[in-house]
Formats: structure tokens, sequence, C-alpha cells
């Protein structure tokens, strides 16, 4: 726990930006999860459709440091590549 007053009101930020965080990471996790499902299930009109979502999701969580810009280029590489993959 912390001591100064400084570290009590670093403590309480972190808290709340951490809400913040979880909910984009969550956001793009799920966005992720829903073209994987469409790909698996061989829906590539779908699977391209729910692909900008999910790029929008990664490019936000980005934008605000949630992840790093190479992970996010991974990601939608990858997304990309399984979706070409399945048509």
């Amino acid at each position: 726990m912390p001591i100064t007053k400084s570290a009590k009101k670093a403590l309480r930020g972190s808290l709340r930006k951490r809400v913040f965080n979880l909910k984009r990471k969550d956001a793009m996790k799920s966005a992720i999860k829903d073209v994987k499902k469409l790909v698996a299930d061989k829906k590539v009109k779908d699977a391209n459709k729910s692909l900008s979502a999910a790029y929008q999701a990664i490019d936000k969580a980005v934008k605000r440091g949630v992840i790093k810009k190479n992970t996010a280029a991974r990601k939608k590489s990858r997304l990309a590549k399984s979706i070409k993959k399945a048509s």
C-alpha cells in the first residue's frame, strides 16, 4: 500500500486508468474473437465486414497505449491472413 500522499494519489489514478484499459482490451479481444469465429465457420463475407471493426478496436488500443504498435500490426496481419486462407 502507498504511504506518501503523492503515491496514494497515483494509485487512485492508476486504478481509474485500469478500468478504461481493461474495457479497451476486452473490446479488442471480443472483436478479434468474432472474426476468428466467422472464419472458422467459413463465413468469409461476414468476416470481412467484421474485420474493419476489429481493426478499429486494435487501433484504439494502440492509440491509448494498451498494446504496442508492432503487436497491433501482428494481430491485424494474422487476421487478414486467416481470412485470405479461408476464402
